[in-house]
This record gives structure tokens, C-alpha cells and sequence, in this order.
């Protein structure tokens, strides 16, 4: 792994790392007719009675969870505003959807340190739009779950 493209001590692509090869990613798959779906991960905690993006620490546990489901040929990195963003190459909606519940569940069944809520959308390439942007918003727009998750037995 060149460090360059990856964040320290992790397997998660920089933004502008993330970016770049899911531009490239998207590209292929417009070539090649294939399909790619663009997942959008946000991870937040209550704080006084509001949501916030969680720390840089559960961020990285839920990228750690996440990377354990999937293939070592899809892409895991940095979104905008402190999300997520997972691209599940030559994955159709319906496919995706069977990953996306595997993700539920092992972050229903990790104990963080602290309850965190994970939200997750995900849009499907050509099948609800054609271009990154349209991609990313339509992912954001589309949420397929909430996942309140529980904390560890020593915290409660």
C-alpha cells in the first residue's frame, strides 16, 4: 500500500485518493457496461440533544468493520463532510443490497465503545445515475438504513 493514497495505519483511501480512482472506477464501468454502486456511510453520536459526526476513532472503527465485508477489489475511503464512501465494483442494486445487509448486521453486533447511529444510502451506476456527482447525491438521498448500534457491557 503506497501511504500516499492511504490513511495512516489503515486500509482507507484518502479523499482526494478515494476521488480520483472512483472517477477512474466509474469510467470503467461506463466502457465496459458494467455496473458499480456507490454506498455513503455516515457515522454520529447524540451530543445535548443533537447529532453530530462521530469522532475520528469510531470513524475508524465502522471503515475496519466495513473493510472485513467487503471484496479487496472494491474501494473504501474518505467522502465528504466526514463520511464514508464504499464502491462496490460490477455490483448491481440488487447485489449490493445482500452486501449492505451484511454491513447492518456486523455493526449491529459490534459493541463501540459508545452507541452510534450508522446511516447508509447507496446509489447504483447506471441504474440511478450515470456521473460521480449525480452518484454522491443520490446516495445521500437515498437512505437505505439507520443502524442504531449498541456499546459495550462496561459502559452501560
Amino acid at each position: 500500500m503506497t501511504t500516499a493514497f492511504y490513511e495512516e495505519g489503515s486500509n482507507l483511501l484518502t479523499a482526494s485518493a478515494f476521488e480520483f480512482v472512483f472517477d477512474s472506477e466509474l469510467k470503467r464501468a461506463v466502457r465496459s457496461q458494467n455496473f458499480l454502486t456507490l454506498v455513503m456511510v455516515e457515522a454520529s453520536r447524540e451530543w445535548e440533544g443533537m447529532m453530530v459526526t462521530a469522532d475520528e476513532g469510531a470513524v475508524h472503527e465502522v471503515a475496519q468493520l466495513i473493510g472485513k465485508e467487503i471484496r479487496g477489489t472494491d474501494l473504501l475511503g474518505r467522502g465528504d463532510h466526514g463520511t464514508l464512501a464504499l464502491v462496490l465494483l460490477d455490483a448491481d442494486y440488487d447485489h449490493s443490497i445482500r452486501v449492505i445487509d451484511r454491513l447492518v448486521s456486523r455493526l449491529e453486533n459490534y459493541a463501540f465503545p459508545a452507541p452510534l447511529r450508522v446511516s447508509l444510502g447507496a446509489a447504483c451506476y447506471p441504474t440511478h445515475a450515470v456521473s460521480a456527482d449525480a452518484l454522491k447525491r443520490q446516495a445521500m438521498t437515498r437512505p437505505i438504513v439507520n443502524v442504531g448500534t449498541r456499546s459495550s457491557p462496561e459502559d452501560n
